[in-house]
């Protein structure tokens, strides 16, 4: 039986594991430019890190745009773990960081191809596509901890 953990990563002792699952993911795989990649901003995000049965094989990173929203950037799970829900394991982990946090809006810019992955954990399309590193995206977002009856009327 495989066991997948998730983790907030600890900087700089799980930063190899976080590079290294990147650069397979967006350098290796989709011909992705270093320097687009790592960004100089790793640092000032929050990072998650996956493991299944023990091993690094997904990340992801959240950064904070302002006290009401947050990007999450970065998912990448190794090729040889995918279609075993580390992804959304993660995304799952993220979120509910956030919604600790108190953070109502979540951002991040999907790659097209996965648009699906990220419907069905509540993110919704905003705009039209647009290319990012070469490669198709849409910007979309979720919004947290809304209660149904908050923009009700009271007639009491």
């Amino acid at each position: 039986m495989k066991q997948l953990t998730v983790k907030i990563a600890q900087l700089p002792d799980d930063w190899e594991p976080i590079r290294t699952i990147r650069a397979a993911v967006f350098q290796q795989e989709q011909g992705i430019d270093e320097t687009l990649e790592f960004d100089g901003k790793d640092e000032e995000a929050v990072q998650f890190l996956a493991y299944l049965n023990d091993r690094p094989v997904g990340t992801a990173r959240i950064r904070f745009v302002n006290q009401s929203m947050a990007k999450i950037e970065r998912l990448a799970v190794l090729a040889d773990a995918r279609k075993q829900g580390v992804g959304q394991q993660i995304m799952n982990a993220a979120i509910e960081f956030l919604s600790k946090k108190d953070i109502p809006e979540i951002r991040i810019h999907a790659q097209e191809a996965v648009k699906e992955f990220y419907q069905a954990l509540g993110f919704e399309v905003e705009g039209d596509r647009f290319q990012e590193a070469g490669i198709p995206h849409l910007k979309m977002s979720k919004r947290l901890g809304l209660t149904s009856g908050r923009n009700e009327t009271r007639l009491d």
